[in-house]
């Protein structure tokens, strides 16, 4: 599952589930915390193995949550941008166990 949720954090840090319609009445705004309780009923409820940018790319903190409190895949791709200093943040901060890597051949 890709979620790609940096595309829906609002100005106020939190995830409107909702923001492709503009204006909405924020019923399906979450924090982070209720991001990440959904992503671990979807968890359960379902044969999910990977999750993809769950969370902002600078939303350290509840990547590590989400990490250590389900035993799946979590792909950091805009978190880590194949980037080796966020790749050893992310080992450090227990963020993610995967990663995507773009490999740019330049013939």
């Amino acid at each position: 599952m890709d979620v790609a949720a940096s595309e829906f954090l609002t100005k106020d840090a939190k995830y409107d589930l909702n923001f492709k319609k503009q204006p909405n009445d924020g019923a399906h705004v979450l924090s982070a915390q209720s991001l990440c309780e959904l992503y671990k009923e979807f968890v359960r409820d379902f044969p999910i193995v990977s999750i993809e940018d769950p969370f902002d790319q600078d939303d350290w903190s509840s990547w590590a949550s989400l990490q250590s409190s389900v035993d799946i895949q979590l792909v950091g791709d805009d978190l880590l941008v194949t980037n080796p200093k966020r790749i050893a943040e992310a080992i450090q901060k227990k963020a993610c166990n995967a990663l995507l890597l773009k490999v740019r051949i330049c013939l």
